[in-house]
Parts: C-alpha cells; sequence; structure tokens
C-alpha cells in the first residue's frame, strides 16, 4: 500500500495540469510514496488532441503517473470517483488542475494526519501568485450566503466575511465546516467509506456535500504549515451555461440536506440559519425574497 494517491480531472486544461504534476514531482519528497491518477473527462475533442498529446508526453515520463481516458464528461464528482476502485493508498488528494505545489505540501499535511487521528479530511493554506490567502475556507452553505454572491455582492460584506472565515486566525489549525474542493486530501478508507462524492452534483456544490458528510463522521481540518497557489479561473461566473449549472447544483443541496422543507414547515431555527442577517424570517416568502443591507 502506498502513502498517498492524488486524483487531477482534466477537461481540456492540459497545459495547467503538466504545470500541476510537474511541480507536484518537483517539490514532493520521493520518501512518500505516491500514484497519480489523471483522469480526462474532455472526450474526443479533435482540437484539442496535440495539446493533450503534449501533456501526455511530459507527465507520463514519471513512473507514478497514469493517464486514464473516461471518453466523455463525467462531472467533477463522478471523475474523481471514477478511479476509488483502483485505490491502494493510505492517503488520498483532490487536486484542482489550475493547482501549483511550491513546497512538499502533501508530505507535510500526510504526517499532520498520522499525527491526528481524529481528522478525516485536511486542507492547506491556500494563497494566489501573490501569497494573499483565497477565501475557500467556509462555514455551513446557507440560503442567505448565495443570496449576498449572486444578488447583492459588495453589500452584505460582514455576512460574506462570516460565512468566508475572515474572523479566524489563520497561523493555527482549525475545523472547517466546508472547504473548497480545489485542493482536499481525505483518509482513503473514509473516502470510499462514503462512496466518494455524491454523483447527483454533476459540477459544483459536490465539495460542500462531501465536507459536510466528512464531518459528521469526523472532521475536515485547515492545516497552515502547508500551502499551494490556486489560479482560479471561476468559471462559473463567467459562463452563464456553468453559472445556472451552479445554481441547480445548490437547489440539489438544500433539497438533498432537507433544509427547504423545513423552512417550508416554519423551522425557526433553519430559518435564523439559513436567512439571518440578510431576510427577516418573520417575512421571509418562498414567492418573493428581497436583499437587504446588513
Amino acid at each position: 500500500m502506498i502513502d498517498i494517491s492524488v486524483t487531477i480531472v482534466a477537461y481540456n486544461n492540459y497545459g495547467d495540469i503538466t504545470r500541476s504534476v510537474c511541480t507536484l514531482e518537483k517539490y514532493t519528497s520521493n520518501k512518500l510514496r505516491k500514484k497519480i491518477y489523471i483522469v480526462d473527462n474532455s472526450g474526443d475533442n479533435y482540437d484539442h488532441h496535440i495539446s493533450r498529446d503534449t501533456m501526455k508526453s511530459k507527465i507520463l515520463k514519471y513512473k507514478d503517473v497514469e493517464y486514464i481516458n473516461t471518453g466523455s464528461n463525467l462531472g467533477f464528482g463522478r471523475g474523481n470517483n471514477f478511479i476509488i476502485p483502483l485505490l491502494d493508498s493510505h492517503y488520498h488528494a483532490m487536486v484542482n488542475p489550475d493547482i501549483v505545489f511550491v513546497d512538499d505540501t502533501l508530505t507535510k499535511l500526510v504526517e499532520y494526519m498520522e499525527q491526528n487521528p481524529d481528522v478525516g479530511m485536511c486542507i492547506p493554506r491556500i494563497i494566489d501568485a501573490d501569497g494573499n490567502l483565497q477565501p475557500v475556507y467556509r462555514r455551513e452553505l446557507t440560503i442567505a450566503d448565495i443570496l449576498v454572491r449572486y444578488l447583492c455582492p459588495g453589500l452584505c460584506k460582514n455576512k460574506f466575511k462570516m460565512h468566508t472565515m475572515q474572523d479566524m486566525d489563520y497561523s493555527k489549525p482549525f475545523q472547517v465546516p466546508f472547504g473548497q474542493g480545489s485542493f482536499l486530501v481525505i483518509r482513503t478508507d473514509l473516502f470510499q467509506k462514503l462512496g466518494g462524492f455524491d454523483e447527483h452534483f454533476f459540477m459544483y456544490v459536490e465539495d460542500a456535500d462531501l465536507c459536510k458528510r466528512v464531518n459528521q463522521v469526523s472532521k475536515l481540518m485547515y492545516f497552515p504549515d502547508a500551502s499551494v497557489i490556486h489560479k482560479w479561473e471561476r468559471s462559473s461566473h463567467k459562463n452563464m451555461k456553468l453559472f445556472f449549472e451552479h445554481l441547480k447544483s445548490i437547489a440539489q443541496y438544500f433539497v438533498k440536506w432537507g433544509i427547504i422543507e423545513k423552512m417550508k414547515s416554519g423551522d425557526n431555527d433553519t430559518l435564523r440559519n439559513q436567512i439571518g442577517g440578510v431576510l427577516s424570517p418573520n417575512t421571509v416568502s418562498f414567492s418573493r425574497l428581497s436583499c437587504c443591507r446588513i
């Protein structure tokens, strides 16, 4: 059994994946036994054959890299789950293509989790190219947070800061309700026990769902002594099709966890948790929602 397996799901972003794999190989200690799976969801789009071949020629020179072509776009969750039957590792990392390694992050995370058996999943310090911490550490997803993000960005600043845990001390480890899925390391047996990502989510929010399920049986922890750079394209902010896919997944999430049903039934605690700080629980209407400044 190896120490850690890694999955990177590709969708035509071969340049990013080449850089991610090459920096991972450069900075990761040879003492860490690893296996890297590139799961290609791009299909057979001819326009990308050349860049795909270029990527393969560069990354397959590493003996611990395996390329898998799924033949179609399975989505993010199914793409990551595709290799579950192949896993024979103590830990498993789910890494976005636009992650750049600048340190031996994998070894540090494995060592931290070895020393803390109550930690089921871990997320490192994720920064941009200028070294700024990215707002990828979040409290439980609520309807209020969605309203803030899409209907009144810039107005409900306090709500956004609370949701993205900007009140926390990032020099120390702390538990995270929802860590964005750009870089997560989980115990492989836990990942398998949970069945991986919920494949009902084609794209987006599957990370929030996995984090919630991990925190129900274990802990997701932020670890400040390991870091990676994340380009963070935020594609759903630029593409209307992806934007609506994002909203669809958000709706599925609230339905799956019974939040909509509880709100309809007038559960006061759920109402306060879901819309507090943005809407008044006494005036909320499912047919008409209005955003107000906090």
